[in-house]
């Protein structure tokens, strides 16, 4: 609808001279800006995620490593536990301590009646293996306490000694009841 008129007279050709006659590149300017700044923007957050993401990768990677340690540790851990519990290693360390097998056991019923047969335990044979002389890093000897291989070796009960240095008298050990 429009058409094209001649030279423009008067004020509009004042108006006119003022105008730039050739494309706009006003424009464009705001919209190159905006579409720099929003690439500028995704590449700068790419880059933080993309260190974020390594950072947790190492972090993880960490984790990982001290979970098989610490693994591989309850497992050792484990073996040394179930060593101990076996039982002839618990059979062992009882007769290490001088314990023996106890005889047939005997009940108690609610009604006072003793269900069963008891026996006394054997009473351990004494061991002819000689003893070392104790060093002075050896703790029955710098407590001043017995040993405990030569009273057994001699025939006497070991005597209870006070580890208080409060003076206080040792406690008789107590029964589970079980």
């Amino acid at each position: 609808m429009s058409t094209a008129r001649g030279p423009l007279k008067g004020r509009a050709a004042r108006l006119g001279r003022l105008m730039p006659s050739g494309p706009s590149s006003a424009a464009r300017t705001p919209f190159v800006l905006l579409v720099v700044l929003l690439l500028g923007g995704g590449l700068i957050t790419l880059l933080l995620l993309n260190s974020a993401l390594n950072q947790g990768s190492f972090e993880l990677r960490e984790l990982k490593d001290r979970t098989t340690e610490l693994t591989d540790e309850e497992q050792a851990l484990q073996r040394d536990v179930d060593a101990y519990a076996a039982p002839d290693a618990l059979e062992r360390r009882a007769r290490e301590l001088g314990m023996v097998p106890g005889g047939s056991p005997a009940f108690l019923g609610p009604d006072g009646k003793v269900l069963g047969e008891p026996t006394v335990a054997p009473s351990p044979e004494p061991t002819r293996t000689p003893s070392r002389a104790p060093s002075r890093t050896d703790g029955p000897a710098r407590t001043g306490a017995p040993d405990p291989a030569r009273t057994r070796e001699a025939g006497a009960a070991p005597k209870p000694t006070a580890t208080a240095p409060t003076g206080t008298a040792p406690t008789a050990p107590t029964t589970s009841g079980r």
